[in-house]
């Protein structure tokens, strides 16, 4: 998806410079609900929309008629879209169900190249992780994936979130284990992201001295697995629990979401 660089971003100008008379109108999801904008404070804020509404070499009906359309996308992260246009602010996510619409934002900002949109809705799902004391559950990490690319702010903070969350667990949970055994390039970002730490040396075991444990602790003279042994995989329907829970509460978000549109 494409992108701008900070240098390209235009320097901000109060909202009363924006509200100029020319509008345009944006039909967003299969009914076409319609979103009727201040073209100047669409295109400052997006290259995309400058390029769009702005390019003499563009058809001249399409230019005249300042209509676009986003039948693929949902309503509600284009609302906050708007919210975000008008106000320079983002509603913060009460649960974790509404990180998804937060999401679908930050994808649309990065189609429409709107740089200080993605910053901070990057800003806006890290706070709510680290206020809540939480992690991004797998699906919201496999969901970045598919709609990111490598050198992506959102992919890089959530994986550097699930790259702290796992080497401070005492055990990997089945559904982490099944999804880095599938998605090498996830498991390698994790990698990077600790290396990124630059940690140093006596504060990581080292398995080739025999003095330090390496995972495993002697019981009745034998080597034994102990609870935080090689491969150990987090056991128990907590766990379990803990899955069903986030999947029923990521299906009623979409259910909802459907009322308006699909998540």
């Amino acid at each position: 998806m494409s992108s701008v660089t900070s240098s390209e971003v235009p320097a901000d100008k109060p909202l009363n410079e924006l509200l100029s008379r020319s509008l345009v109108d944006i039909y967003v999801g299969q009914d076409n609900t319609r979103w009727t904008l201040h073209e100047k404070l669409l295109c400052h804020h997006s290259p995309f929309f400058r390029a769009r509404f702005y390019n003499k070499n563009n058809h001249p009906d399409s230019v005249s008629s300042k209509t676009f359309g986003l039948p693929d996308s949902d309503d509600l992260p284009f609302e906050l879209l708007v919210g975000w246009l008008y106000s320079k602010a983002l509603r913060y996510p009460e649960q974790e169900k509404d990180i998804g619409p937060m999401l679908d934002l930050y994808f649309l900002a990065q189609q429409f190249s709107m740089q200080k949109l993605s910053e901070d809705v990057v800003e806006t799902v890290r706070a709510f992780y680290h206020n809540n004391n939480s992690y991004p559950g797998l699906r919201r990490v496999q969901y970045v994936y598919a709609n990111t690319s490598s050198d992506n702010e959102m992919r890089e903070m959530m994986v550097s979130s699930i790259a702290r969350f796992l080497t401070l667990g005492d055990s990997i949970p089945a559904h982490w284990e099944n999804a880095l055994k599938k998605n090498g390039q996830l498991s390698v970002d994790i990698i990077r992201s600790i290396q990124q730490w630059h940690l140093e040396g006596r504060s990581v075991p080292d398995a080739r001295d025999m003095s330090v444990d390496r995972g495993r602790e002697s019981r009745g003279g034998s080597m034994q697995m102990s609870k935080v042994g090689f491969s150990a995989i987090e056991e128990g329907s907590s766990m379990d629990e803990h899955i069903k829970k986030e999947e029923d509460e990521e299906e009623a978000a979409r259910g909802g979401l459907n009322g308006h549109a699909s998540s």
